[in-house]
């Protein structure tokens, strides 16, 4: 099965957990053990990989996510990189030629695409591997998958299939209705819009090259920047008419407000919390290293990371957005390849960040021309290349890079430093990589 995972977003709607680089789907709220947690992304890809483990995965996503799906998933995993956010007609065209130019899938194989962040169970993905299967029997271009509508809601797009079998020819789609329009949506058997669809790869090829001019991967990688905004469903769906749903009546959760996510949930709290005899429907995710206390509240969302503090009303929740929007701050956060960061204090002319890099990973070797830099290492063992002499180091141990040096850390295990920036501009675009030393 070829499969291309849609990894959107700024993750502005699960704030202050997400963040610019930090998508909702990077964080780690559902139980696998005693204290482990996974990510949405790591529990989609696990679930693939457990229905099809030759499953040929890649993830279609912005640059600024590569580093954390290299954190999560590994350096294996296919990634489509989008150079800026061009809605999901542009990224599925990326993808395509992607597949087909640097991982040399055929034009004739079925390709399914879908969003990385629903909360499904395993036969979500076996109905995958149907919606594949059916793309390389069907005369139709496009196989959707319809998921059969628990509620009338106005969240979703709507499609009406010809008759009520399995798989079905499509009658119309409908956009995001009022709540009463989608009743009587459903009244006549429509069925919501996931956002999932399978396709033979030549044939979203040829559409792409009807609509975009480019000569391959690359070309279309170069121009990208220079293409319209549109989605999937307007540039291609709308106006197909070789078009069929199958249906899924599975377990199917969108996670994208804390509203919804919080009934994914395996208990009432993440992280250090007590909630008093006298709280009710109340979740608490605390990624500080302080308690948070709860008494008497109901109905509640409590987040607490880095980025900030969220206390709300669940059904406010999901209107957090346009508040989110006026915030503008250093990012507190972030996974990176090799390990994670979290920014500790800022002050004039100086931060102070706590940097964790894990067992056989490094930075890359670079410099600063507007900062000094100090290195403390408080848990683990690794070693330095600080102007071309290398160091190994372990807890107490102290580095200076003084403005110009070229510096990287390497772990040999579980790495912990705490990094203090000292300069007169402090900026994540001070930074010059260079080559790595034969050493």
């Amino acid at each position: 099965m070829n499969i291309v995972l849609l990894s959107g977003g700024s993750g502005k709607r699960l704030w202050p957990l997400s963040n610019d680089t930090r998508s909702k789907q990077f964080i780690k709220i559902f139980k696998t053990g005693e204290d482990e947690y996974e990510s949405m992304v790591q529990r989609v890809y696990r679930q693939i990989l457990s229905v099809d483990e030759q499953a040929e995965v890649t993830i279609a996503t912005s640059k600024s996510q590569v580093s954390a799906i290299h954190n999560q998933l590994g350096e294996h995993v296919g990634i489509s990189v989008e150079p800026c956010r061009r809605d999901t007609f542009p990224a599925i065209a990326l993808a395509s030629a992607y597949l087909h130019d640097v991982r040399g899938v055929r034009e004739e194989d079925a390709v399914v695409v879908c969003p990385v962040d629903p909360y499904v169970e395993k036969d979500y993905f076996e109905a995958l591997q149907q919606l594949g299967s059916r793309a390389l029997m069907s005369e139709a271009n496009l196989v959707l998958m319809g998921i059969e509508p628990t509620y009338p809601s106005a969240k979703y797009g709507y499609i009406i299939p010809e008759d009520t079998n399995v798989v079905s020819r499509v009658s119309v789609f409908k956009e995001k209705p009022t709540e009463e329009a989608a009743k009587d949506y459903i009244a006549q058997g429509a069925l919501w819009n996931g956002g999932v669809f399978a396709f033979r790869l030549g044939y979203v090829l040829q559409r792409a090259h009807e609509l975009i001019a480019f000569t391959g991967y690359q070309d279309l990688f170069d121009k990208y920047d220079t293409l319209t905004k549109i989605s999937f469903d307007y540039a291609v769906v709308e106006h197909e008419t070789q078009i069929e749903v199958m249906r899924f009546a599975g377990m199917w959760k969108d996670m994208g407000t804390w509203n919804t996510l919080t009934e994914a949930m395996a208990s009432s709290s993440i992280g250090k919390a007590i909630l008093n005899e006298r709280c009710e429907n109340v979740h608490v995710v605390n990624e500080l290293n302080v308690p948070v206390l709860c008494m008497g509240i109901k109905d509640a969302v409590v987040a607490a990371s880095p980025e900030g503090i969220l206390v709300s009303d669940k059904n406010q929740s999901s209107y957090i957005k346009p508040f989110v929007d006026k915030i503008d701050q250093q990012i507190m956060f972030a996974e990176k390849s090799w390990g994670s960061f979290q920014v500790i204090d800022i002050e004039e002319g100086s931060m102070t960040i706590k940097v964790t890099l894990n067992p056989g990973h490094g930075m890359n070797y670079h410099s600063h021309e507007l900062r000094d830099e100090v290195w403390t290492v408080i848990d683990g063992q690794g070693k330095t290349i600080v102007d071309g002499e290398v160091r190994q180091v372990g807890p107490g141990d102290v580095i200076r890079m003084p403005a110009g040096v070229a510096h990287t850390i390497l772990a040999k295990t579980r790495l912990h430093v705490i990094e203090v920036q000292v300069g007169t501009e402090i900026s994540v675009h001070d930074k010059k990589k260079l080559e790595m030393p034969c050493i």
